[in-house]
């Protein structure tokens, strides 16, 4: 099984990477909608925003490391039948998609530790706050937090209709280059 990439496809490290971040980003999603509405006498009140922030603080280092994966290895070369548009569409939705997950990611931080406290994760490290408590943080951040996340979500619904699209109208093997790990040629 090939690790790394090749000129036809992706290893196993990125296709790994890729659907890892998908998983994380569409389940903290969810719950996400599902913690706006806890009350104070739900017993998810507390542990599910514990998960939340835990689990964003690993998708960060996940999205570090896919992206410094992308630095160290070659890209598949694009499919002979994309037409340039595709080309430049596909880079202009990725990069949308990264920066807006750092957007995510910053807000969510910036929403945790409003109160001076750092983020304790799954309680085996602590995360520290970086800046001093602010009053009123808390609200801007979770504006930018709440458009942010709704963003990345659609866009990456137009990402994933992009590639049934490749599939199923091209017929064509750009889904099938993130689904299952290419040999070298």
């Amino acid at each position: 099984m090939q690790l790394r990439n090749s000129e036809h496809g992706y290893g196993l490290v990125a296709v790994t990477l890729h659907w890892l971040v998908a998983i994380t980003v569409f389940a903290m999603f969810g719950l996400g909608l599902y913690m706006v509405d806890l009350d104070y006498y739900d017993a998810w009140y507390t542990d599910a925003p514990d998960l939340h922030r835990s689990a964003g603080v690993l998708l960060f280092v996940l999205v570090i490391l896919r992206l410094l994966w992308r630095l160290v290895n070659q890209r598949p070369a694009p499919l002979a039948g994309h037409r340039q548009f595709e080309r430049v569409a596909a880079v202009v939705v990725h990069g949308f998609l990264y920066l807006d997950l750092f957007i995510v990611m910053a807000s969510g931080y910036l929403i945790s530790t409003a109160d001076g406290r750092g983020i304790e994760v799954f309680g085996l490290f602590e995360v520290p706050a970086l800046l001093a408590a602010e009053k009123g943080r808390e609200e801007l951040a979770g504006l930018v937090h709440w458009y942010a996340a709704l963003a990345l979500v659609a866009m990456a619904g137009v990402h994933a209709a992009a590639a049934l699209k490749h599939h199923f109208v091209d017929r064509d093997q750009t889904l099938m280059r993130m689904l299952k790990v290419t040999p070298p040629k």
